[in-house]
């Protein structure tokens, strides 16, 4: 059965009125839907007016019928691997619930890839059963890691970040459900902590754990609960943005052209290289609309503020899954990566990354390779991926401080690291697009491999640095449990490249916005 037919097709009139798929209108107008229920949700079920167990319901209830508005029967698929994950972690027992929970999530995640792909439309890039279950899957494996962490091992075994995220008791069916399937993030996303989740669903006053420079002091202050409109205003406003690049723009450049047997034979190479690059450009916007638009649900909801910035104002990214400007002008392929789909970065660093004994970087980008799904291009992609990553990480580590000294050279340095960057990300993520065998290698061959032999000689010629995944050990502790998230994720691009904002600093802001809270 087509994608395009296991939803509701009450909005077929409009999908053929603007000429979209039905699928792709239904999840856009659900979405829709999700922004208004979100702005009730705060006005008249806030949690100063209304119990925690009447905010799970009502958040479940709004999820799963979104679900079944877009997806039919096969949303049961949420309800059925939520349920078995939920029996097992009941089951097994916090000793090894995390393995076992991995291990099915992410197998059930599979065999539904597979099953939609090679039976029902294969190279049908469309809104699918299967979106939604890459973000329960995430929440799944992440609430058990969480629950290990908090539940069995002892306490001096866990990083700050781990401590931070612990979950100390078992949710009940309603929490996790809840959880997993609630109207804010059911469609798009995107992950968050169920630490977080359950402190937004409850109301609990946010905190700020302010650590004195001694180290011997903590300080703690009570915030009210900001205004989330001019935040979600701004976001709506990309959202507009991103849809009119994307009907406009993307369709006029696409990313198959790359491999036109006429434009292979008569484009020069400049011209190649030019087209390569605005054709992958062209390609993000509909990642920023939807991405975008998920957070201003979340935020309009109440949920994501992480705090103030220097100048006081509040910040709403605390679940925020990209960063525009710092991807369109990423000097390096790392940053690049740690501002795009930024809770899937950060998921992959907790279950993965930060967690396996050997060969972390290579494991990280398999897992993600298995976790976006069976189409071979996203295994050439992530593929490709390791060897750029290994590549630019010993560059970076090996030149890059021939150059900072000067800001006239640095600049000149960080023109040439955009372009390189830029390129190396167009390069690395054709076969993304493209999924099929054929087109991703035709596309390579036809650039003769050139950035996998340019990488592989990077490798053998340059000395590589040990990764010291030590150092997330030695994170500061940071004002809050979302802001030591924060802090980790920025510790995490600290290898490659330094644009965050100085937490130490916001520390302080935070100490002169409530000088008279001290507890």
């Amino acid at each position: 059965m087509p994608a395009s037919t296991t939803g509701s097709t009450l909005l077929q009139p409009l999908s053929v009125a603007v000429r979209l798929p039905i699928d792709q209108v239904n999840f856009v107008v659900c979405q829709l839907f999700a922004l208004l229920a979100a702005i009730w949700f705060r006005t008249y079920l806030h949690s100063s007016k209304t119990n925690s167990f009447i905010r799970h319901v009502v958040v479940t209830l709004l999820g799963l019928y979104l679900a079944f508005f877009c997806f039919g029967w096969y949303a049961l698929h949420f309800v059925i691997q939520s349920g078995i994950s939920y029996f097992i972690m009941v089951i097994i027992g916090v000793e090894n619930m995390h393995k076992c929970c991995f291990v099915f999530a992410l197998g059930y995640l599979t065999v539904c890839q597979i099953t939609r792909v090679y039976i029902f439309d294969y190279g049908q890039y469309s809104a699918d059963f299967s979106g939604p279950m890459m973000i329960i899957t995430q929440k799944i494996t992440s609430l058990a890691f969480e629950i290990h962490d908090g539940m069995f091992r002892k306490e001096e075994e866990l990083t700050p970040s781990q401590k931070c995220l612990a979950v100390r008791r078992m949710p009940s069916l309603l929490e996790y459900l809840s959880y997993n399937c609630n109207f804010m993030g059911i469609l798009a996303g995107p992950l968050c902590s169920y630490k977080d989740y359950i402190t937004f669903i409850e109301g609990r006053s946010y905190q700020l754990q302010q650590s004195e420079a001694n180290g011997k002091e903590d300080i703690k202050y009570e915030q009210t609960d900001p205004s989330p409109n001019i935040a979600v205003i701004q976001k709506l406003f990309v959202c507009g943005l991103s849809l009119l690049i994307h009907l406009t723009v993307t369709k006029t450049l696409p990313v198959e052209y790359n491999i036109d047997d006429n434009f292979r034979a008569t484009a020069s190479w400049p011209i190649r290289i030019l087209y390569l690059y605005v054709s992958l450009m062209a390609a993000r916007p509909k990642y920023y609309f939807a991405w975008t638009l998920a957070d201003a649900i979340n935020n309009a909801a109440g949920f994501g503020f992480r705090g103030y910035d220097k100048n006081g104002a509040a910040c709403w990214d605390l679940i925020s899954n990209l960063r525009i400007q710092q991807i369109e002008f990423a000097t390096s392929f790392k940053m690049f990566l740690d501002n795009w789909n930024i809770q899937t970065a950060l998921w992959l660093k907790r279950v993965c990354y930060e967690r396996v004994t050997f060969s972390p970087t290579i494991q990280t980008f398999i897992l993600s390779a298995i976790w976006h799904g069976v189409y071979p291009g996203y295994y050439l992609s992530f593929l490709t991926g390791v060897l750029v990553t290994l590549a630019a990480r010993a560059m970076r580590n090996n030149i890059r401080h021939y150059f900072v000294d000067f800001s006239l050279v640095k600049l000149f340095y960080d023109i040439i690291t955009w372009m390189a960057t830029q390129l190396a990300i167009s390069y690395t993520v054709v076969p993304f697009v493209l999924l099929s065998v054929k087109p991703s290698f035709t596309f390579y061959t036809s650039w003769y491999f050139c950035l996998h032999i340019v990488c592989i000689l990077v490798l053998l010629l340059f000395p590589m640095k040990r990764t010291q995944k030590g150092r997330k050990e030695q994170e500061s502790v940071q004002p809050s449990c979302s802001k030591k998230l924060k802090q980790e994720e920025n510790a995490f691009q600290q290898n490659s490249y330094s644009t965050t904002t100085n937490s130490f600093n916001q520390k302080q802001e935070v100490t002169r916005r409530y000088p008279s809270q001290k507890q």
